[in-house]
């Protein structure tokens, strides 16, 4: 495992040597785990590749989860955003679509890469995809990007959560978001400390973000749930890209996070017991898959 105790000692281990946090990262990981850091890199290169994988399955028409309670969210974002008249334009459009893809691949039971877990799944590749795809970066400079992301994500886990049993979707979709602006703003040339302030901003604007799964599945309110993280890990990024700095140091959001988390009744951290979960409809749609 790696030995950083804080994405502060990330930053600083980077800008005093002059790299990338990804750099940093893949180099340590690979002396931690006594390999050589080509074998790192090709995991993590299939880690892409199946990303951009269960986006295809997750955009085709006929998909649809397990339950049958959603399905066909990335095609129909899809769709929308080839029309060329969406608000947020056919970039955002489609990597919002993406993210869906990947979350309905999941519910559908297909083959996703947890980033950090299932329920955020779709944020990462949403992000990294599109930029891949849609924009023409390296795909070796994605792909490094996503050790930059998992630092983010390794660190968030051992000072808060990754689990929305634990801390609420703050913990999965907020992470992701604070995971996959670290990566964009790393991809589009930003310094180790504005993917600090990036992720910072990311975590704070999902702050309390609570995990109610209608019926306990992981679709509803989930799968729209990692378009909104998508939305946030972009904005955010372009926030420190900018120059914008969060006022919040980032370990400081993520001891926020966890005591946030820590007082969340149990109702409302993936037991299907509060908000959503109970509402009329919820408690419908409950009873349509499980019965009475």
């Amino acid at each position: 495992m790696l030995k950083y105790e804080s994405i502060e000692e990330l930053v600083q281990a980077a800008e005093s040597e002059g790299k990338k946090i990804s750099e940093i990262v893949l180099r340590d990981h690979a002396q931690s785990m006594e390999k050589n850091e080509l074998e790192l890199y090709e995991k993590m290169e299939m880690d892409f590749h199946i990303m951009c994988d269960s986006v295809r399955e997750g955009q085709k028409k006929d998909q649809k989860s397990m339950s049958g309670l959603t399905g066909g969210e990335g095609y129909k974002m899809k769709e929308y955003a080839d029309k060329g008249q969406s608000l947020t334009g056919s970039f955002i459009s489609n990597a919002i679509s993406r993210a869906l893809a990947v979350a309905g691949c999941n519910a559908s039971m297909g083959k996703i890469v947890a980033a950090p877990t299932a329920g955020s799944c779709g944020i990462l590749p949403g992000c990294l995809v599109s930029l891949y795809e849609d924009k023409g970066f390296d795909e070796k400079d994605i792909i490094m990007s996503m050790f930059t992301a998992g630092a983010f994500g390794l660190v968030i886990a051992k000072k808060a959560s990754i689990a929305g049993a634990q801390g609420g979707c703050q913990a999965e979709c907020g992470s992701a978001a604070g995971m996959a602006t670290a990566a964009l703003v790393e991809v589009m040339g930003g310094t180790p400390s504005m993917c600090a302030d990036a992720c910072a901003m990311a975590l704070i604007s999902q702050m309390g973000l609570v995990c109610d799964p209608v019926a306990g599945l992981v679709e509803i309110p989930c799968i729209k749930r990692n378009a909104s993280g998508l939305m946030i890990a972009f904005s955010s990024a372009d926030m420190a890209l900018a120059g914008i700095e969060s006022k919040i140091p980032v370990d400081e959001c993520i001891d926020a996070m966890k005591e946030v988390g820590d007082v969340l009744p149990n109702t409302l951290k993936e037991t299907a017991g509060g908000g959503l979960a109970t509402t009329p409809t919820g408690l419908k749609l409950k009873n349509r898959v499980f019965g009475k």
